[in-house]
């Protein structure tokens, strides 16, 4: 009797991304989650061990569980969208070169640059609150995102119903400030070294255990490049009472010195470095699956 006929592969590349984006977001989060922990901690104002130290790695992983998908699933249907529509107007509007060949007005540099700006900032609408509870949970603030979630909610009779949303988005801007680098550095590095394979190999695709490489090196760069931005970010978003960017990053300044900013710079560089692997490999597995090319 013949096997049943295997489903047809999924050749919408809207709908590759989005299920693709949220299957990498939710495994690099929950498998890297203890050293976003640790992170998260040694950026404190409080102090590591005051902070938890090594105890509870794991409080806080509902918002990761509940951000993690449709965070990832935004960045990607926004990257690829962006960037296949980027494509379309630098070729299409391109010129021709003294060779008479045509030549586009910009680099797929800045397609990639711009289109994971993009993508970044449509994924910190949910980024942004997810991570406002799951910090406080983990620096020991609250000893859960429930409760970390509902302390805030409990402020709506003192602040009102605005007064909650800003509570709940507070550091969108500086995450935005922090993402955007990160994302112009980490993306066209990882698409770069992916076309140089292709060229190399003479194939149209890149596996994923390629991409997963590619991910790391890249990942680990743009971490290293941007940790003081995401120790503003921490500070920002632990702190009791809210302040602008100018004002937090003085009081760093002036509270604990210089060094502070590359506080969590080796867990940060090793996380992301991991995380860049789990993240875009998967994202490359899932997305090459669903396109019928493995």
């Amino acid at each position: 009797m013949s096997s049943p006929p295997s489903p047809p592969p999924i050749s919408n590349p809207f709908t590759s991304a989005l299920l693709a984006g949220a299957l990498a977001g939710t495994t690099v989060d929950l498998s890297l989650y203890p050293i976003d922990t640790l992170k998260t901690r040694l950026q404190s104002s409080a102090g590591f061990y005051p902070s938890g130290g090594f105890r509870g790695i794991y409080a806080g992983v509902g918002s990761a569980l509940v951000g993690s998908a449709p965070g990832a699933a935004l960045f990607f249907v926004s990257y690829e969208g962006l960037k296949s529509r980027l494509r379309v107007l630098r070729e299409g509007g391109g010129h021709e070169d003294s060779g008479g060949r045509s030549a586009a007005r910009w680099s797929d540099a800045a397609d990639h640059m711009l289109a994971a700006s993009a993508g970044e900032v449509a994924a910190c609408a949910v980024r942004v609150p997810t991570e406002v509870v799951k910090q406080r949970a983990q620096a020991a603030q609250h000893p859960s995102s429930m409760a970390a979630l509902g302390f805030i909610l409990a402020q709506r009779s003192d602040i009102g119903v605005l007064g909650v949303w800003r509570e709940m988005y507070r550091g969108w801007g500086i995450t935005i400030i922090r993402e955007v680098p990160f994302t112009a550095i980490q993306f066209p590095l990882w698409e770069g070294m992916k076309a140089w394979r292709r060229r190399r190999t003479g194939s149209n695709e890149v596996s994923a255990v390629e991409s997963g490489f590619f991910g790391s090196v890249a990942g680990a760069v743009a971490a290293g490049l941007t940790t003081p931005l995401d120790v503003l970010k921490t500070r920002m978003m632990l702190a009791k009472e809210r302040q602008s960017a100018v004002s937090m990053c003085a009081e760093i300044w002036k509270t604990s010195g210089p060094e502070a900013f590359v506080s969590g710079i080796g867990p940060r560089i090793m996380w992301i470095s991991a995380g860049g692997a789990i993240f875009l490999g998967t994202y490359q597995w899932a997305y090459n699956s669903m396109a019928g090319v493995i």
